[in-house]
């Protein structure tokens, strides 16, 4: 994804012109973590910092929040805090963090999320979740033939038990959770039994992300790297969905969901899809015109375009010396954000789902098109055949959202649809 495009597409143009606003992602503990899971894109993140101690400094703490608050012009400031392993940062850091959001709140309202594996979850993690309103975000993939498969810990030991005790402990104590669910090799054909599992543990808010990495290395026992697609001597992750399992998982689900659970469980997948039909921008980035809202702060302050792409060439600076407003609006995370609309194949802008997809993620484009275009997302044919079988359910909660009528309608019409009535 180049940095060098060679105009902002109106969506830039537009963002610059309102009241400035933009998310962060920030690590404490840069790409530390309790757990070895086959494929996670960060871990390898810490040759970028010599391997050395990661947790970020109370100076750099407090530097960071005072200029994420300052630097947002909206009443609500929502934190994110990720990993790695977040938890690592230990429970001290937290209060610490809550207690400085505070100071800088200036009358704002500040909200916090928190993704983890979950394994080091107690009762102390718990009230402290509950007491100060975080949203936690729980990695598990689905039931243990699944989970297992993948996320294993540092002695290459199973995870699932671990995350189960503490998905039971917070529902227990009042925690709000929610779930992030990778869809990898190991999930195609089961898409049902993901969603039912998850439902099952209390899960009404999903996130389910396609996984399609590549490595290069391994052997002998050795992790191998995840390494930019292009890379020389990388090759596709034995892990990877395939384009069509990722489809056929994901309009499973709906199927599930549209008869049944509208209004009750939500999917983000299908939340963002409605409001592509409905005509309103989503809420997830990557289905978005471009990128760039919101920026990675790394452990000691490093300032990055995006998650997903925590390379040098894409790092903006450090907070010790610019601000993140400074970095949000310079201009080569202007030329980033506009990258993902510039950059889009002929073949894509052609589509009948373009207005749906936009590309999808830019990580994931590093396919061919029968017709030769290069930049094509590798999840294309999946992405395709769900839009294809949601359509006419999608359709039709738009056309009932238009009415002022619940979105939930479309459960009986669904059900008539399949020939359940």
């Amino acid at each position: 994804m180049s940095r060098k495009t060679p105009y902002l597409h109106f969506d830039e143009i537009v963002k610059r012109q309102r009241p400035t606003a933009f998310g962060t992602m920030v690590k404490p503990v840069g790409s530390a973590c309790n757990l070895d899971c086959d494929y996670c894109y960060y871990l390898d993140k810490e040759s970028l910092y010599g391997g050395r101690e990661l947790r970020m400094s109370d100076e750099m703490l407090e530097r960071y929040i005072r200029q994420y608050i300052e630097g947002n012009s909206v009443d609500t400031v929502s934190f994110v805090w990720h990993g790695g392993e977040p938890m690592l940062a230990g429970l001290d850091f937290y209060r610490r963090a809550v207690e400085l959001q505070r100071k800088y709140a200036g009358g704002r309202r500040i909200e916090n999320s928190f993704q983890t594996n979950a394994t080091l979850v107690d009762e102390r993690w718990c009230d402290f979740f509950r007491d100060n309103g975080f949203l936690v975000g729980v990695s598990i993939d689905g039931p243990a033939s699944i989970h297992d498969g993948c996320r294993m810990d540092k002695g290459r030991r199973p995870t699932f038990d671990r995350v189960m005790r503490a998905v039971e402990l917070m529902r227990r104590t009042g925690v709000e959770f929610n779930t992030m669910s990778t869809v990898n090799r190991l999930s195609e054909g089961r898409g049902r039994e993901v969603y039912r599992f998850l439902k099952s543990i209390g899960s009404r808010y999903m996130q389910f992300m396609p996984v399609v990495e590549h490595v290069a290395g391994g052997g002998d026992g050795r992790r191998p790297h995840i390494v930019p697609p292009g890379t020389e001597g990388g090759r596709l992750a034995e892990w990877s969905v395939s384009a069509a399992g990722f489809g056929d998982f994901m309009c499973d689900i709906l199927d599930e969901w549209v008869v049944a659970d509208v209004g009750s469980y939500y999917v983000q997948l299908f939340d963002v899809s409605l409001a592509q039909w409905l005509g309103m921008k989503p809420a997830l980035c990557a289905f978005c015109d471009s990128c760039g809202d919101s920026l990675v702060v790394e452990h000691n302050g490093d300032i990055y375009s995006c998650d997903h792409f925590v390379y040098p060439e894409y790092r903006l600076g450090n907070i010790a010396s610019t601000e993140l407003v400074e970095a949000f609006a310079s201009r080569r995370q202007a030329d980033f954000g506009a990258a993902k609309h510039n950059s889009v194949p002929a073949a894509c802008r052609a589509c009948r789902w373009y207005f749906a997809c936009r590309g999808e993620c830019p990580k994931h484009r590093f396919a061919t098109s029968d017709e030769g275009d290069e930049g094509m997302n590798a999840l294309c044919e999946g992405y395709k055949a769900f839009f294809r079988h949601a359509d006419p359910y999608m359709k039709y909660m738009a056309d009932r959202l238009r009415e002022g009528k619940p979105a939930a309608l479309v459960m009986p019409w669904a059900r008539m649809r399949m020939g359940w009535m």
